[in-house]
């Protein structure tokens, strides 16, 4: 029985393209669709003999590199499934997720090696580098396992909820697929274009609207550990890059750097941001350059596309976060589950072949997370308008963005009231320039006592990422709530914003 799972994409491309280069890193070394086929399948090799197969999982912690790429299809190519892991979170952050998700091997690269070893227990490790290559050498390419259906588990992406604890949504080969054709038909990429990947890969969008399609239409990726806003728009010059995605913090310090107006952009035809709409100074920084820019909105869950604005419409539909992409549909719904008009606000909800099963060993929150006709509950609010356009409104999950990282309070509360000082603790967004959010605390404290925000950091650095952290200590006589004891968060941003 074929292998219908993405690790058999390669296998194609060695066959079809394998001469046309799939990868550029580091100083301009270049990686052809045979030479990264074959590292992939000597992965896969290196998987199999450790006994780790079909369905069982893999962890990988380290940076955007080559390495990334080889053992994500590697991992596929055998049916073993793929979890890549936030290369900013605390070791503890770590431990928990690959032990949720029962990994059997930890790769990581150099620069991961001191959280690796503390999150990793007892786990078995392999190093990229000379590590890596020691056990792929001594190992002939392994064959795709027959069988891999496109319903297959291909990657868990954790992903933090309300209730504190991570998440891992479960992709399948399926969804990874058909996110890839909807983002190559929708954003018209051609076996041409040369896209820049300055976004880390352990991020749904990244790995789901930046590699993937490019590597499926046997495209040519320039990968970069890290963004850097002088050194990308050096790689567009020097490569002739023609797609780059981000966040609106990528395209504003690229704006801002003092090599923006003398930098060749001639190539540059396909610019896709997301995470929040374009600032307009950054909309028309841009636009003097004759660029502009698609959008689009989604989550980890969609793997990650729903939506979709093409460049042609970012002025005339300023705000909005497009259309249904292709394969996709989304609704908006009523409290009572109707679907409602256009102009009405209501829950986003989004159903299709890109659109995960559910979370990897938690029934109880899938089972939430679906309407009983199967659609996923974004927990957003958003209209639609005549056309058919979405429009987001506003988070349900009070989730924050801050340059482009996902923070979710619940967790940061949760550590926040761990200190004997606090008795109540509210974490929200505030509007940042920059960052487009920093995270605040707001809370209450029992009689004569006092918290500095770096009292605060003091007791969060090493249990949570950084940048989750909050940036400012606000302390309250009371925190608003509602009847019921929830916190009214909407009443403390627009007080404190």
């Amino acid at each position: 029985m074929q292998n219908r799972g993405i690790g058999s994409w390669l296998t194609t491309r060695a066959a079809t393209s394998g001469d046309v280069v799939a990868l550029v890193h580091g100083d301009g070394e270049q990686v052809t669709y045979r030479e990264l086929a074959d590292r992939a399948a000597r992965w896969a090799a290196v998987l199999t003999a450790r006994g780790i197969g079909r369905g069982e999982r893999i962890a990988f912690l380290g940076e955007n590199q080559p390495a990334f790429v080889e053992v994500l299809f590697g991992a596929a190519r055998v049916g073993v499934v793929f979890v890549p892991v936030n290369t900013r979170l605390a070791a503890p952050e770590v431990a928990y997720i690959l032990a949720d998700s029962g990994a059997r091997l930890l790769v990581h690269d150099d620069r991961s090696s001191a959280v690796a070893t503390e999150a990793a227990g007892d786990l078995p490790r392999i190093v990229v580098g000379a590590d890596a290559d020691a056990a792929l050498a001594a190992v002939e390419p392994a064959p795709e396992t027959p069988g891999v259906g496109l319903d297959d588990p291909a990657a868990i992406l954790y992903t933090s909820g309300t209730t504190g604890r991570p998440k891992g949504a479960v992709l399948t080969h399926g969804n990874l697929t058909w996110n890839a054709l909807n983002t190559i038909i929708d954003a018209d990429i051609v076996s041409t274009d040369v896209a820049l990947v300055i976004s880390p890969l352990f991020h749904a969008a990244s790995l789901g609207m930046g590699l993937l399609p490019v590597l499926l239409k046997g495209a040519t990726v320039v990968l970069e550990r890290a963004f850097d806003a002088g050194r990308a728009l050096r790689l567009i010059e020097e490569h002739g890059v023609t797609m780059l995605s981000g966040v609106p913090t990528t395209y504003q310090f690229m704006a801002e750097h003092p090599d923006w107006a003398s930098t060749d952009l001639s190539t540059l035809g396909k610019l896709t941001c997301g995470g929040s709409p374009v600032p307009t100074r950054v909309l028309e920084a841009f636009e003097a350059r004759g660029l502009s820019f698609s959008q689009g909105y989604g989550m980890t869950e969609t793997s990650p596309g729903a939506t979709y604005l093409p460049a042609t419409r970012t002025r005339a539909k300023m705000g909005s976060a497009g259309q249904a992409h292709f394969f996709t549909e989304v609704r908006v719904v009523g409290e009572n589950g109707e679907v409602l008009e256009p102009g009405e606000i209501g829950e986003i909800q989004v159903r299709g072949p890109n659109v995960t099963p559910g979370y990897h060993g938690n029934p109880a929150a899938t089972a939430e997370a679906f309407t009983p006709d199967g659609w996923f509950r974004t927990g957003d609010l958003g209209s639609f308008d005549d056309e058919g356009f979405l429009f987001v409104a506003d988070r349900l999950k009070d989730m924050i963005i801050s340059g482009g990282e996902n923070i979710y309070p619940a967790e940061v509360e949760d550590l926040i009231l761990g200190l004997d000082e606090v008795t109540g603790a509210a974490v929200i967004g505030i509007p940042d320039e920059r960052w487009g959010e920093t995270p605040w605390a707001v809370v209450t404290l029992r009689e004569g006592a006092e918290l500095t925000t770096e009292r605060l950091a003091e007791h969060l650095n090493g249990r949570i990422a950084r940048y989750k952290i909050p940036k400012n200590v606000v302390v309250v006589d009371e925190l608003p709530r509602t009847a019921s004891g929830k916190v009214k968060k909407l009443d403390l941003r627009n007080r404190f914003s």
